[in-house]
């Protein structure tokens, strides 16, 4: 086991295996993050693409993964704190197999510890880094000789759940009571290559959607909660985050917010040779529902399989090339497929400047007698895109460019937005203040994004002018932002129900302004607004976020966004509002609660979740979910009144089969 005992205010250590064919940690851009509080409360996660970064929560309580660090990996690790006149200590004990390594023998490890005070911002590496980077900037980590074993890893986690569900939309509304066995299992093929089986795979513990609130006529974002997809999920990220991705596992299970049965799956992950490599194959069931206008009973999904093949090799240097294919196949109906092909790369020059970029094609199968869907390159089935960063102690630069055929359908991938050629960049200054004990930094930027579709027509524009001030104590508050903004539409946009805005080119101005007082202090408070100019009308959406913290042990946050438009066609009023709570009675035993109200559904959603864990997010979990309408059956055409509410008990052991 590797153990570490150092006295901080804060905890951080992260840990790269180095492959001596390629340099050593130069060429190594993934690894682990494992952390913790004064309260002994863990966190671990994986990074992969080590110039995304990302950031480590306060507890083991499941949430979603953002860029390149995967909070919701969970190792089997240990961790224990102490406290005394000089400070807190902690101790973590790592066992090798919840590592991924080469080979065994005499070896060099990339590893640095960080120590965090939130009170004043600061950030202690023991592998000291440029004022740019991060703990995540694994290849300038410090090196660790050690001797590694020749161990495979082989566990089994069994699960168990009951539940009871009632619609009280139905005719005659009963308890529906429901059991179920699972389970996964965990292979190490070597110590580098590992093997993941999932038998009737289920979630009852993932954290729910935070609701949104769309003004615009795109698609909206739902981040990946699962922990089975969000676990090495770095390895199959390839695409544009957030707009167009060629594999997004929320595909997988989920048909709209109805879920679809997983009979099985398996993924492999891990090292061959000098490649990195990832498959997935998951194979679901159909699912149905109840249509609400006619009352009958419709099917939403298919039988599916679904794959994915991944591999990229890395250079030194940040410098990777990879390719990727993706696959939906419907199991009943050989016609019905849909496949992504993409390849992409990334050039690292220097420790400041990066290039990346990918492309992708898709094919979809045409019924005999129609028309294919797109026109150009592959019948519009496409999509590619470039860009660079430059990132300096001083200095941050970047630009892109995108572009997304008329048809590119990536089915088990996300797109939000089709039929555009897409530019964006920002340029920002860092000015320290380093005689001003308790103000950090001025951030003066500019910033611009463009769409045009592919004939040409300005769809949408945003030209952003701002200043950021950042003091000592995490306190932060922007100029505010001077925005020109411009949205183009070539047919009619009904934005909500009777309001429909014509076609044409709106330019528009708005002001918008974030800010937020010292973080680390029990009590917080941040918010801001958005006002100014929006389609032929004008737009107020302020937010705000009240935050208490008491100790390591307990959590509250009350935001609210709310959104005031005024348009010539009409005016609408909509607001969503979020408590969340989480309190943790010792390390791993917790209870959170996410209580949501959306004024356009006028629902009360609520999600609490009890946990006793074990190790590797295992353990016991009680989830009650409820859904209650709030509103008027003359607006919503709902009776107020409970709609939906449930009752999950789910047991899960882990089975180490390697002692």
């Amino acid at each position: 086991m590797v153990r570490g005992r150092i006295p901080t205010r804060s905890l951080c250590l992260t840990t790269a295996s180095a492959d001596h064919k390629l340099d050593g940690l130069a060429a190594c851009k993934a690894g682990f993050v494992f952390g913790t509080t004064p309260a002994g409360i863990e966190y671990d996660g994986q990074v992969a693409g080590e110039d995304v970064g990302g950031g480590a929560g306060s507890g083991r309580q499941q949430r979603g993964s953002a860029g390149g660090f995967n909070l919701n990996w969970d190792g089997s690790w240990d961790v224990a704190t102490t406290t005394d006149h000089r400070g807190w200590y902690a101790e973590m004990r790592i066992p090798f197999s919840t590592l991924r390594y080469g080979a065994g023998g005499p070896q060099d490890w990339g590893v640095n510890f960080e120590r965090k005070i939130r009170r004043n911002s600061e950030q202690s590496m023991w592998a000291s880094l440029p004022r740019q980077f991060d703990v995540y900037r694994i290849s300038l980590a410090g090196t660790l000789a050690l001797q590694a074993p020749s161990k495979r890893t082989v566990t089994v986690s069994p699960y168990v759940l009951a539940d009871g569900f009632k619609d009280y939309q139905a005719v005659s509304p009963e308890v529906e009571y429901g059991r179920e066995i699972g389970g996964d299992a965990k292979i190490g093929i070597n110590q580098s290559l590992t093997l993941d089986l999932t038998v009737n795979t289920d979630f009852a513990q993932a954290e729910v959607d935070d609701q949104q609130v769309n003004l615009t006529r795109f698609s909206l974002f739902f981040p990946e909660k699962r922990a089975f997809f969000l676990e090495n999920a770095g390895t199959f990220a390839v695409g544009a985050g957030r707009s167009a991705e060629l594999f997004f596992s929320r595909r997988i299970g989920l048909s709209g917010n109805q879920e679809v049965p997983i009979h099985a799956g398996a993924r492999l992950t891990g090292k061959v040779g000098d490649f990195q490599i990832g498959l997935l194959n998951i194979q679901t069931g159909d699912a149905y529902d109840i249509d609400d206008e006619t009352g009958l009973r419709e099917q939403i999904a298919p039988n599916n399989n679904f794959g994915v093949l991944r591999a990229y090799r890395e250079f030194g240097n940040r410098t990777q090339l990879g390719a990727i294919m993706v696959s939906r196949l419907n199991t009943g109906n050989t016609d019905d497929y849909n496949l992504t092909y993409g390849v992409d790369g990334r050039l690292g020059l220097g420790d400041a400047l990066t290039f990346d970029g990918w492309a992708s094609i898709t094919t979809t199968p045409v019924l005999t007698g129609e028309e294919e869907p797109g026109s150009g390159f592959n019948e519009g089935e496409y999509g590619f895109a470039g860009g660079m960063r430059y990132v300096t102690r001083d200095w941050q630069i970047s630009a892109g460019y995108r572009q997304i055929g008329d048809a590119f359908n990536p089915e088990v991938g996300f797109v939000n937005r089709r039929d555009y050629r897409h530019v964006n960049y920002r340029i920002l200054r860092h000015i320290r203040t380093e005689k001003v004990p308790w103000f950090r930094e001025f951030r003066p930027h500019i910033s611009g994004r463009v769409y045009w579709t592919l004939a040409g027509f300005n769809e949408s524009y945003l030209f952003h002018f701002d200043n950021h001030f950042a003091f000592e104590n995490g306190a932060f508050f922007q100029l505010p932002g001077f925005n020109l903004t411009g949205e183009g539409l070539e047919e009619p946009f009904e934005i909500r129900e009777g309001i429909v805005i014509p076609a044409g080119t709106y330019n528009n101005v708005d002001w918008e302004f974030r800010a937020n007082t010292n973080r680390g202090a029990p009590l917080s408070l941040s918010g801001g607004w958005d006002l100014g100019g929006f389609y032929n009308g004008t737009r107020f959406g302020p937010t705000a976020t009240l935050s208490y913290r008491y100790a390591d042990k307990l959590t509250l946050s009350l935001r609210a966004n709310y959104f005031d438009v005024r348009l010539d066609q009409g005016n609408f009023q909509t607001a969503v509002v979020r408590f969340n709570a989480s309190y943790s009675f010792t390390p791993r035993l917790y209870v959170q609660a996410n209580v949501q109200y959306n004024d356009d559904t006028e629902d009360v959603s609520t999600n609490i979740r009890f946990g006793w864990l074990d190790t590797a997010g295992t353990g016991l979990f009680i989830v009650w979910n409820d859904t209650n309408h709030r509103g008027a059956l003359e607006r919503t055409g709902i009776v107020a009144g409970p709609k939906q509410r449930q009752l999950v008990i789910k047991y899960s052991k882990l089975f180490d089969l390697t002692r």
